[in-house]
């Protein structure tokens, strides 16, 4: 471990000691003589890069070209890494405005940087088949052959170059300032609860509390919030989504989803099966689930605080981080020891974010970083067995990009829905695991009701988001949308996917502003819903006994973003362009409500 990089505590009455990172593996500070070196040096490195190739490419014998792209990828990966230090230290605390300052400030020169090489993608794009051809039958160009592929994924779409400099130019004043702006005013507002002012993080953690009270406080109070920055939010959104149109009219792009497809390298009809397939399914999942669950609290109808409530009989336990880092590291561990070491490393080192506080980021993620570091984990630990489940999803994600690293700086990324997988994979092995070791019967039945309720808020609750995505691009072509609009648009999807059992108040129309997804990856949404029903798919051949799942599961992993999805699953005989796929996975979650409703 690199020194200085020992793991620093918070103690926290309910949920024990919990880590907080340390950047020095990056960084040791903003003001580090080392990322100003970094900086100069890639700059340096990127403008004498395109006095040497630029207009060159298509004369290049193949190894001149693998070893520009190894060039390429060698300054590719400082700027990732100074990028990726901005934004991990802006993420920990962005109501600070120098840490807005500093990471605008790096944005802005990495921005700068990168534009040089610009054209490096786009005469690659540029190349005929022919050349290329010729050009991959070296062996150091062979080598970047699927990052090539993905690069020229995009050759449809791509413009001339002023178009492509001045876009890129300004995307740093254009859309990351709208999501800066989304970001810093999200994490400054406070929600009023009695005598207390709670951020973000700590209003939607009451909405899963055992008092009903409180999380009818909470959920007015976060729909009341909301709906006084409510101009706000629909400004940005507005903005944001004619911006997508205006680059997608550009880039001729049949559908605002088109990008997206393309980025995760999924066939739009794979999209659409799957989509289409949960949407179906809204009446056996979580319509029946919520009328079930209604049932169990006594009531007709239940309110929508009332959707993540404990479980009657749920006795609320909490789980230290201890004991959340023992329950995940366990269940990993059964599944394979190379998994668990892997996830261990996170643990003893200071690689995870986890204590709430103010003006830290309200959600979770694993950031990749870049392959010569490390991966860093954040997330908001209250010590709830969701929170252990975040914490499997996150380590599914670290593990997935520490394997993937030596894939290097332009292969080891892997497209969102393959990434979701790896995380959703954790989830269930962390469930399953905690499932076998409960042997009472009650905690056995609240245990699988929560894995339903996460699975629908992964499957059904993304779809919805997706669709309602869909619906408010469609609508903003058409011209820009009202901030009644978007609640309507809002209610119409939420009543959708939940069901005749909920009552909606007026204060829940302003949850879509909450979102970040809609901001920072437009229709990323699905991803979950995809990644959740391919792990059932992929757990049920794991629970057939496969031969050698767990070294086939651990290639796919270490593959990174060098294979498809129909070749990494291939090897499993499964394949995500049938419907009967998408069904198969859904159906694991109907099989659990079936098993609830059998005992209640």
């Amino acid at each position: 471990m690199t020194k200085g990089a020992k793991t620093r505590t918070r103690k926290d009455s309910a949920t024990d000691k919990l880590p907080e990172w340390d950047l020095v593996d990056l960084y040791s500070g903003p003001e580090a003589p080392e990322l100003k070196a970094d900086l100069e040096d890639a700059g340096a490195r990127s403008q004498a890069f395109a006095g040497r190739l630029k207009s060159r490419l298509a004369t290049l014998e193949g190894a001149a070209l693998g070893a520009a792209i190894a060039e390429y990828e060698g300054f590719t990966e400082l700027l990732h890494k100074a990028m990726s230090y901005a934004h991990l230290y802006f993420a920990a605390n962005s109501e600070d405005a120098e840490r807005g300052r500093f990471y605008q400030t790096v944005h802005e020169q990495v921005n700068v940087i990168s534009t040089e090489t610009l054209f490096f993608t786009l005469e690659l794009n540029r190349l005929s088949e022919a050349v290329l051809r010729k050009q991959l039958k070296d062996r150091a160009a062979q080598h970047y052959a699927s990052w090539i592929r993905d690069v020229r994924v995009f050759r449809p779409h791509m413009l001339d170059d002023d178009l492509e400099k001045i876009l890129h130019e300004k995307s740093v004043t254009g859309r990351a300032s709208w999501v800066r702006l989304f970001d810093e005013t999200q994490s400054a507002l406070r929600f009023p609860l009695g005598r207390k002012r709670l951020t973000m993080s700590e209003v939607l953690n009451l909405l899963s509390d055992r008092d009903g009270e409180k999380r009818k406080r909470a959920a007015k109070a976060l729909g009341k919030v909301l709906g006084e920055n409510v101009r706000l939010f629909t400004l940005i959104t507005n903005t944001l989504a004619k911006d997508k149109r205006i680059e997608d009219e550009w880039r001729h792009y049949p559908s605002p989803l088109s990008s997206r497809n393309l980025g995760n390298y999924v066939e739009d009809e794979v999209v659409e099966a799957l989509t289409r397939s949960v949407a179906d399914a809204f009446p056996d999942l979580s319509h029946r689930y919520y009328r079930l669950k209604a049932r169990w609290f006594g009531k007709r109808k239940l309110d929508h605080w009332d959707r993540n409530a404990p479980l009657p009989g749920d006795s609320g336990r909490r789980y230290s981080w201890r004991q959340a880092r023992e329950l995940v590291l366990g269940a990993y561990g059964r599944f394979t020891p190379e998994m668990a070491a892997t996830a261990e490393r996170f643990f003893t080192n200071a690689w995870i974010d986890a204590a709430p506080r103010a003006g830290k980021d309200s959600g979770a993620f694993s950031h990749s970083t870049v392959p010569s570091v490390h991966p860093y984990i954040l997330m908001n630990f209250h010590g709830k067995a969701r929170d252990v489940m975040t914490l499997a999803h996150e380590l599914g994600h670290g593990v997935h990009q520490v394997l993937a690293g030596p894939q290097g700086t332009l292969m080891s990324d892997t497209p969102l829905t393959l990434a979701e997988t790896a995380s959703v994979f954790g989830e269930m092995l962390t469930f399953r695991a905690m499932l076998a070791d409960e042997a009472d019967a009650g905690r056995r039945r609240i245990l699988l009701a929560g894995k339903v309720e996460d699975m629908l808020n992964t499957v059904v609750r993304q779809v919805a988001f997706h669709r309602f995505e869909e619906r408010v691009h469609d609508e903003r072509a058409r011209g820009e949308l009202s901030a009644e609009r978007l609640g309507d648009i809002w209610m119409d999807a939420q009543r959708e996917s939940l069901g005749p059992v909920f009552r909606f108040d007026d204060e829940y129309r302003n949850y879509w502003a909450y979102i970040p997804h809609f901001v920072h990856a437009p229709f990323y949404v699905y991803a979950y819903a995809f990644g959740d029903c391919l792990v059932n798919s992929l757990y049920g051949v794991f629970e057939g006994g496969h031969a050698d799942f767990q070294a086939k599961y651990l290639d796919m992993l270490a593959a990174g973003g060098t294979l498809r999805h129909k070749e990494l699953l291939a090897p499993f005989g499964l394949d995500a362009g049938d419907p009967a796929f998408w069904r198969q996975g859904l159906g694991v979650i109907s099989g659990f409500i079936d098993e609830l409703e059998q005992v209640s």
